[in-house]
């Protein structure tokens, strides 16, 4: 017995070309914007920024990893180049000496200071002027719901890691 393959409506394959796209150029825009006032990779802005709305300024390496949906070796080089420009400190964790904590330097503050205001500008013109209010609490919600459900079964690198020493979870 055959089984038929699923397919898609008109309309979801619209709705999946049309987001493939836009965030495809949206993240073009956003690298070559972020390259010319940081000199920064979309990667390490995402790191600066995480650790700059971090309350402590700081996070440990495989929290990083899981929030930016990055391999923990590709984000530890990041990090490290990071380090070289005195953007970031790392350090062992205080609370697990096998994990590492990276924190947002001072100078690692005032690069995103000058980046910000032309990443915000880029934001709104690439794509926030286009959407009325409505539009944006309304793409907020679906696009919550899609990654919350994305999140729920991750790809191994946004998958929290389990402790050795912790429990297993009772389904």
């Amino acid at each position: 017995m055959v089984m038929a393959s699923p397919s898609l409506e008109p309309a979801q394959l619209g709705a999946y070309f049309a987001l493939i796209e836009v965030s495809s150029l949206l993240r073009h825009a956003v690298e070559q914007q972020l390259r010319d006032a940081g000199d920064l990779s979309y990667v390490q802005f995402q790191l600066l920024a995480r650790l700059g709305d971090s309350p402590t300024g700081s996070h440990r390496m495989t929290d990083l990893a899981d929030g930016v949906v990055y391999s923990r070796s590709g984000l530890t080089y990041q990090a490290q180049m990071l380090e070289q420009r005195g953007l970031v400190t790392r350090a062992p964790s205080p609370d697990d000496e096998r994990s590492i904590t990276v924190a947002i330097t001072d100078d690692g503050r005032a690069v995103l200071a000058d980046v910000f205001p032309g990443h915000i500008a880029l934001l709104h013109e690439s794509f926030f002027d286009t959407l009325t209010p409505d539009d944006v609490e309304h793409l907020a919600g679906v696009l919550t719901r899609v990654r919350d459900r994305m999140r729920a079964s991750p790809p191994r690198s946004a998958a929290p890691r389990r402790r050795k020493d912790a429990a297993p979870r009772s389904a």
